[in-house]
């Protein structure tokens, strides 16, 4: 279980990111983080591993304060998806795949068998893909090893920062089902931050809305959509059946020409 208390982060030029943000996060849910840009989504994310230090407030995983394990123990407890990937390009699938394995100093064997192992679950077959460098893949191919290299090490919370937000839309709504899938396999506890919330809706098991480093509410789909807690959290949620009437009404008029 994740809980955030209180949790803070201001800088000296730009003022409060996040403010007094409390969210518990139980083991085996899936939570996306959603709002618009700048809300304090990813700031939010990156506290919970130590990539930002908190102003204030306090992080717990499993009871445990996160600022009681040394931050570089505690990111190797914790996958991290990020949106630009960054795959190390002089490095092949394997190798990047296998990269955290190695600064656990596993085997050579024991890396060799879980890169296999791994790049079966994120459907790049290890007989095709292990000797192939980066520039060569597509940027879902890319993902799909961004994805194998956090699970590596085998954790039980996965952070992912707007993870499908560079990819075409066909590969994205197909890697993020798989994705799903693999936190359900896996029994993982899943945060993921977007500003999407058609992908909000289909990802989560409950929506926390974001707005100005605030968190305004928590919730299923259906109880953000029932009991809104006011009028931004009724357009965000509004906002996929807009985007779905709009797209009909453009099509309807392309019809017509």
């Amino acid at each position: 279980m994740i809980e955030l208390r209180e949790l803070s982060k201001s800088y000296a030029a730009r003022g409060p990111a996040v403010q007094g943000l409390n969210l518990t996060v139980a083991s085996g849910e899936f939570l996306v983080l959603a709002g618009p840009s700048g809300c304090g989504k990813t700031t939010t994310l990156t506290m919970i591993n130590r990539l930002t230090e908190p102003s204030g407030g306090t992080v717990l995983i499993d009871g445990v304060d996160a600022r009681s394990s040394d931050p570089v123990s505690l990111r190797r407890r914790i996958g991290f998806v990020f949106q630009d990937i960054g795959l190390f390009p002089h490095l092949n699938v394997a190798e990047n795949a296998g990269i955290v394995l190695r600064l656990l100093h596993k085997s050579p064997a024991e890396i060799g068998a879980r890169v296999d192992e791994l790049l079966a679950l994120v459907h790049l077959p290890a007989q095709e893909f292990r000797g192939v460098f980066p520039a060569t893949l597509s940027g879902g191919q890319r993902q799909r090893v961004g994805v194998a290299r956090a699970l590596a090490a085998s954790p039980r919370i996965m952070l992912m920062d707007e993870p499908f937000g560079a990819i075409d839309p066909i590969t994205r709504d197909g890697l993020a089902s798989d994705y799903r899938q693999i936190h359900e396999r896996l029994g993982l506890t899943t945060i993921l931050v977007t500003h999407d919330m058609t992908e909000a809706i289909l990802l989560a098991d409950r929506i926390a809305l974001m707005r100005e480093g605030r968190l305004v509410q928590v919730g299923t789909t259906n109880e953000l959509i029932s009991a809104p807690a006011d009028d931004f959290v009724r357009a965000m949620m509004e906002s996929p059946r807009r985007r779905s009437e709009a797209l009909a009404a453009a099509l309807k008029s392309g019809r017509r020409a």
